[in-house]
């Protein structure tokens, strides 16, 4: 598919995920303002949300950690196969409420997946946040602890989304449509 002959019908504007990320900061604030808290997001898609979303947390003392796994490789649908390319470089992560961070809850077979991972280090507690939530397409039973959006099964590029490692840069969410131009 070529995206640039194809209708982009935005879901989601600038102004629409900053308030969002607003909403969900001060959620996740109020939620750990006495916790200490170990965000890890999920690479490459949630780089753009994570970054923002921690800019609205305000907790001086919240430690950001990356892991990056691998469904989908270029297609537009998941594998259903999860692979670790990098884990967390935290060593002992029991001290910690983590909070998983991913841009979307697709299948959640990768969430499910990094969920028992982190599990198995022994967290003193254990949450998820992701910004689009997908529940039509699950495969295994999950439901996020924070979630900006629910959304139809829709293929969505921008914000971090990419189509072939490109397009993470556009500025809003966008659904790529059958029709053409």
């Amino acid at each position: 598919m070529n995206i640039e002959e194809r209708k982009w019908e935005i879901m989601f504007d600038e102004n629409a995920i900053d308030s969002k990320l607003t909403e969900l900061g001060n959620m996740i604030k109020n939620d750990y303002k006495d916790k200490n808290l170990l965000i890890i997001a999920l690479l490459k898609g949630s780089f753009i949300f994570c970054a923002d979303l921690v800019r609205k947390i305000d907790i001086k003392t919240l430690r950001v950690n990356f892991m990056t796994t691998s469904s989908y490789g270029h297609e537009e649908v998941s594998s259903g196969r999860v692979k670790v390319q990098s884990d967390i470089t935290i060593s002992d992560i029991t001290d910690y409420d983590v909070l998983i961070v991913d841009d979307i809850a697709d299948t959640a077979n990768t969430m499910n997946f990094v969920l028992n991972h982190i599990k198995a280090k022994n967290p003193k507690s254990l949450k998820t946040c992701v910004l689009l939530d997908k529940p039509s397409r699950r495969e295994v039973e999950f439901k996020p602890d924070y979630c900006g959006y629910t959304i139809e099964d829709k293929f969505v590029v921008g914000y971090g989304f990419d189509f072939h490692d490109k397009y993470r840069n556009v500025p809003y969410i966008f659904n790529v449509t059958n029709e053409l131009r």
